[in-house]
């Protein structure tokens, strides 16, 4: 870039240089993901925002590293709902995720290691370049080891601080919540997915009837972490755990390895390992008494101050109760790519600051989304955009290491998923109708659409249900053309063979400008108007309304006698796509 961008990036990277400034250590920003289940969109905010700001920070010629921590040594809760799972798979409820094996047909060692696989494509294809941590790994081979008997040695301490916080979190959860009602069907399984975070906001924080222990230990029997710590020495650092499946052992702590501090020891004790100045977290973490918030004074025990970290809002996903029923779980950056260029949705994330909700459309919505995309590109391209437009966009289409692959000539996504829709997929189709849109910037082979028609044609094949799909008449329903009316027929008249004045015949400007004016027109015409008038709505608002009432009808009565339904692709498109002689043939007398 040859000037610092503007925007909500810039200001929090502006800080956390600063920040290590002040530290005097380098910029290292955090992100921490549990692959306890499919990794939603959500969650992606927990990369996204340290990775814009670390993208802003090596922009500037800043050396700044992200990295994600796995949390993959964490329980295993519960058993999803989720395809290739079943009830078997609470055996393992209890044990580190690594320990469970993945869901029925996946290629993947471990539970683990399926869901971090998933997101580890879809990060590469946004360009999030990280260096990633599997706590498995840490843990076992004892890199906390000096950390864990530092704890244990200040437990008391440690519970003293907890004690000041339990009292809140019973407070907090006991606060009035929005009630599921208030929500859409889409918005309360969004927020039901965001309430359950990573698990480990609700995990105990060791406290419990007897002797207060910060350690958690998975028994080496049934490998669970049902234990219950019973005695610890100091001095030997011989720890004695008794579990749920009648198991009892005493271990020399400095040489165990399957256990883990619980999660508000952990966090704090890691910010001190990897020296993190930023990393931000979602409302669970950050509620009164909760771990971010605990942090603050635990971090310090560690010889850490408690990094900057900004609140992220929620996620709303629009389709996800569709894609939750069919699919049997929540949409992830890997689906939503299926459906969305990686600038798109890198954008989604950009464009709005961490305590701001949004949503991602994967529903019908989608084609506004890229509405809005490609209108801000034109806007930009044009000088007409904003400071905060501008950086948006950079940010979307390029990193620090370069450019995000782009759409060479991208046409209107609903353009290109009608095309789609219509013509069934097929490519030499597609590309008649796609190469006629545009007589001045002709298309002449599909791989300048790509990868948007990639993208389109996923989600026509995917997310549009089969009773939507667009199927032209084969042939005339000559019934419904034998009860047209009077006026009716004229209208079917003036749109194939025009009135001589104005309107000329449709196949005269075959294309998507020409058939536009020839659909448009023909209400305005049988109003006594113009082809080209365009009412005052403001001035004439009883015009107008007879007016748009009229083009609906006239909309209807074309899309029921071509694809028998009272809607459909825009009919421009729709034309296009059928041809002059087969449109002459299904709608003549």
């Amino acid at each position: 870039m040859t000037e610092q961008l503007d925007d909500w990036v810039s200001r929090l990277a502006d800080e956390v240089v600063a920040e290590a400034k002040r530290r005097e250590t380098p910029v290292v920003c955090a992100s921490g993901i549990s692959p306890s289940g499919p990794i939603h969109l959500g969650n992606l905010r927990e990369v996204m925002v340290p990775h814009l700001v670390r993208d802003e920070i090596r922009r500037r010629g800043i050396e700044a590293e992200h990295i994600i921590s796995w949390d993959d040594f964490d329980r295993f809760r519960k058993v999803p709902n989720v395809e290739g799972v079943d009830e078997s798979w609470a055996e393992h409820i209890g044990k580190p995720l690594t320990s469970v094996p993945p869901p029925a047909g996946s290629p993947h060692e471990s539970w683990a290691a399926h869901y971090r696989s998933e997101l580890e494509g879809a990060l590469a294809e946004l360009g999030v370049d990280y260096r990633g941590i599997s706590q498995t790994e840490m843990y076992l081979a004892g890199a906390y080891t000096e950390q864990i008997l530092f704890a244990m040695g200040h437990r008391t301490d440690i519970d003293k601080v907890l004690d000041q916080y339990r009292t809140l979190a019973r407070a907090a959860q006991q606060k009035e919540q929005p009630q599921q009602g208030e929500l859409s069907e889409d918005d309360a399984l969004a927020a039901a997915e965001a309430a359950e975070g990573s698990g480990a906001a609700s995990e105990d924080d060791g406290s419990g009837a007897g002797d207060y222990y910060p350690y958690k230990p998975y028994c080496t029997v049934c490998g669970t972490d049902f234990t219950t710590v019973t005695d610890y020495d100091d001095a030997t650092t011989e720890l004695t755990y008794t579990c749920r499946c009648g198991h009892t052992e005493r271990v020399v702590l400095r040489d165990f390895r399957r256990g883990k501090l619980v999660w508000k020891v952990d966090w704090p004790m890691r910010w001190a390992y990897e020296r993190v100045v930023f990393e931000p977290s979602g409302v669970d973490h950050q509620s009164p008494g909760s771990s971010f918030a605990v942090g603050l004074e635990l971090a310090p025990l560690f010889g850490w101050d408690r990094p900057l970290g900004p609140m992220y809002a929620f996620v709303g996903i629009r389709g996800m109760a569709k894609m939750s029923s069919s699919k049997g779980g929540v949409p992830t950056p890997a689906q939503a790519l299926r459906y969305l260029e990686p600038s798109v949705l890198r954008w989604l994330y950009a464009r709005k600051r961490p305590n701001q909700a949004f949503d991602v459309a994967l529903d019908a919505e989608i084609q506004r989304t890229y509405d809005e995309w490609d209108g801000l590109a034109r806007k930009v391209a044009t000088g007409k955009a904003q400071a905060g437009d501008v950086a948006v966009l950079a940010r979307a289409r390029t990193t620090a290491a370069g450019e995000l692959p782009q759409t060479p000539v991208p046409l209107a996504y609903r353009t290109i998923a009608s095309v789609v829709d219509i013509t069934t997929g097929d490519d030499d189709q597609t590309l008649r109708i796609l190469s006629a849109l545009d007589p001045e910037q002709r298309v002449t082979g599909l791989d300048v659409l790509r990868p948007r028609l990639d993208r389109a044609s996923q989600w026509v094949a995917e997310q549009v249900p089969a009773e939507d799909r667009t199927i032209v008449r084969e042939q005339p329903d000559r019934e419904a053309l034998q009860r047209l009316s009077a006026e009716e027929r004229r209208s079917l008249d003036l749109l194939l063979d025009g009135d001589g004045a104005e309107l000329g015949a449709i196949d005269a400007d075959w294309s998507i400008d020409g058939l536009t004016h020839q659909v448009y027109g023909v209400p305005k015409v049988m109003q006594g108007k113009s082809a080209d008038f365009r009412p005052d709505r403001k001035a004439d608002p009883e015009t107008a309304a007879a007016l748009g009432q009229a083009q609906r009808e006239f909309f209807r009565l074309l899309y029921q006698l071509l694809i028998g339904r009272d809607a459909g692709p825009r009919l421009p498109t729709l034309l296009l796509a059928i041809g002059p002689e087969r449109l002459r043939a299904l709608l003549a007398a």
